[in-house]
């Protein structure tokens, strides 16, 4: 490794720090919900653009983007991926950098990926005479969805690439630790929906009726037995039912109830017998009381799996800049990433960012997320080394 990209990965200079706090910040503001990441595409862009990237390409698969950076010297194609999305969130907090957008926030994490990789992207393209091969930069929408990695690698943004690598920002792993784990580090994530059709009337002749609402509550406690009576008591496994909509009053018996839920599974196998078993135990409950469900899955991502000599390399350039004790083991997480996707494809890793804030404690996915901002300087070092090594090794 060169002096100079040496130095990029083990020390962060004052125009850095403002770079990453800067993007940060200003993509915070802004965040757009999946496939609608329309002024967040345009601010990355026109970043890119300002590097002189050896390939630039917006509107993939929707609103991503790719940026090629190619080094003056032979050597292996590793790919970046940051995803770009935001949640349906209303933001709690009187940040000064809030979300400018009602109901829609950042909330995961995703500004923190989005500005590490475009200062990794510009300190890379700054140096490319000291560097060997290419980085490319995918900056993906619809992670939230789990539904826009399969379309980039439609579009054959995996071309040409050996090695895959990203990170996320964990609110619940101390700042300036990292944990990387080789295979199974997240699970998979399945969203479906289940439609219940009874017949609707009049509150006070229920006997006229097929209340979709009674068949929803029977449904909602008998999934849970999937994970309780069908499984074995080690299987990782979770159904969460986080949306129940039906009826429209207080005097009318519901016709229609729709819910929605996600399947988390570290295991492909035990992941297609409990989708079967969703939509069967759910149609049969519907079917004894009258009714009928429709069961529709939505989107799917596979487990999480990196694999192992990637991810030593990576835990490797980990500790050159955070130091053996701060590269941390930990036991998979049941959250779903469709970076699984990326590799499934090519050898790679997926690792964490410790980026938990003072205070107590605040989880993703909710309106008080916020994050310890020291974290990004070393995302980027990190993020930095590791790509360096694995464009050599």
């Amino acid at each position: 490794m060169a002096s100079e990209l040496r130095r990029a990965s083990t020390e962060v200079d004052a125009v850095t720090a403002n770079h990453l706090l800067t993007h940060r910040r200003e993509l915070h503001a802004v965040p757009e919900l999946s496939f609608k990441e329309f002024e967040t595409s345009r601010y990355l862009v026109e970043r890119l653009d300002a590097l002189s990237p050896d390939r630039l390409e917006a509107g993939v698969a929707g609103t991503g983007i790719v940026a090629d950076v190619k080094g003056a010297r032979p050597g292996r194609a590793v790919l970046v991926r940051a995803d770009i999305d935001g949640l349906p969130i209303q933001e709690a907090g009187e940040l000064a950098f809030r979300s400018t957008h009602r109901g829609v926030m950042h909330a995961c994490g995703h500004d923190v990926h989005m500005a590490i990789a475009l200062e990794v992207a510009r300190v890379l393209a700054e140096r490319r005479a000291e560097l060997s091969g290419m980085v490319r930069f995918v900056f993906q929408p619809a992670e939230e969805r789990a539904g826009g990695a399969a379309p980039m690698i439609e579009a054959g943004v995996l071309d040409g690439i050996d090695r895959v690598i990203g990170l996320h920002v964990w609110s619940e792993l101390p700042v300036g630790q990292v944990s990387v784990r080789a295979g199974a580090m997240m699970a998979g994530a399945d969203m479906f929906t289940l439609t219940i059709r009874g017949l609707g009337g009049h509150g006070a002749q229920p006997q006229f009726a097929v209340d979709a609402v009674v068949i929803a509550a029977q449904i909602v406690n008998a999934l849970q037995t999937l994970a309780s009576r069908e499984t074995a008591p080690a299987a990782p496994i979770v159904i969460t039912l986080g949306s129940v909509h039906g009826g429209t009053a207080a005097n009318i018996v519901a016709g229609e109830v729709v819910i929605q839920g996600t399947l988390r599974t570290l295991d492909p196998a035990l992941r297609t017998h409990v989708v079967r078993r969703i939509a069967e135990l759910a149609e049969g409950i519907a079917t004894a009381m009258r009714g009928h469900c429709e069961f529709k899955l939505e989107s799917a991502a596979p487990p999480v799996i990196n694999d192992g000599p990637v991810a030593a390399m990576v835990a490797d350039a980990a500790r050159g800049v955070v130091g053996e004790g701060a590269v941390v083991a930990f036991e998979p997480l049941m959250v779903g990433e469709d970076f699984a996707y990326f590799l499934q494809a090519r050898p790679g890793c997926f690792f964490l960012l410790g980026g938990a804030p003072e205070g107590p404690r605040v989880g993703h996915h909710t309106p008080e997320f916020r994050i310890d901002e020291r974290c990004l300087s070393i995302g980027f070092r990190v993020m930095t080394a590791a790509v360096l090594r694995l464009l050599q090794d």
